[in-house]
């Protein structure tokens, strides 16, 4: 898809409300791409209609009960992604999102939050924090030894990660894998990034491990320290 055409589906809001193409004169540079024709808009879900609410302003409880509910009319499985940190500033707790949803609502959260039990089915709440990417993406450059890192690499780093999220894990809730695996996650994205390193011919630790996978595992520290006692 043209950028063009990606940014007509993304609607951002800021202090002062929906950012529209009328308030171009004072918008800073960085919004300026995403301004929409579009009378001016207060509310989070009022008229634009989302099937997805990502909260990164760092204001807390800004997906109140009537967002969410409101998201909930117009979706059948409604995505809040309440991202802000820390716990204090997140847009809207787990228990909230699923109360107000009536169970529906696919959450993540960029603070840990515990299962929430709602009429009998347990939760598990996702964090949606970049400990998923980070440390494999930086571990399959470093195994990789890549000169420059390019848009594909990372592409392959979040399919890697989406890979690792299966059937039981969606019927949980859960939009990413479950952290306490986070060290065979981060080596698959190792191993997915080196690969894709190699393949466009940035990689320079030749030559290529038949096994990135397992060369991933190897190349990871485990801390492990003497009992001196």
């Amino acid at each position: 898809m043209p950028v063009e055409e990606a940014r007509k589906k993304v609607w951002l809001v800021d202090s002062k409300g929906l950012i529209v193409s009328s308030r171009l004169e004072s918008l800073q540079h960085f919004k300026k791409p995403w301004a929409h024709e579009h009378e001016p808009v207060k509310g989070l879900v009022d008229q634009i209609k989302p099937t997805i609410l990502i909260g990164t302003s760092g204001q807390g409880q800004t997906f109140t009960k009537e967002v969410v509910e409101a998201m909930t009319s117009l979706n059948e499985k409604p995505i809040i992604l309440a991202l802000s940190n820390p716990t204090s500033q997140s847009e809207c707790t787990a228990e909230e999102a699923y109360t107000w949803s009536q169970g529906r609502a696919i959450f993540a959260s960029g603070s840990p939050f515990d299962p929430v039990e709602y009429d009998g089915k347990v939760f598990m709440p996702g964090q949606a924090n970049n400990a998923y990417i980070f440390p494999g993406f930086g571990l399959g450059l470093i195994m990789s030894g890549a000169i420059r890192v390019h848009d594909d690499m990372l592409l392959a780093a979040a399919e890697a990660l989406s890979s690792q999220v299966t059937q039981e894990h969606f019927d949980k809730g859960l939009i990413y894998p479950p952290f306490r695996n986070i060290r065979k996650i981060s080596a698959h994205i190792a191993a997915n990034v080196a690969a894709k390193a190699y393949e466009l011919g940035l990689a320079t630790r030749l030559p290529q491990p038949k096994d990135l996978a397992k060369y991933a595992e190897s190349c990871m520290y485990s801390p492990a320290y003497r009992n001196y006692r």
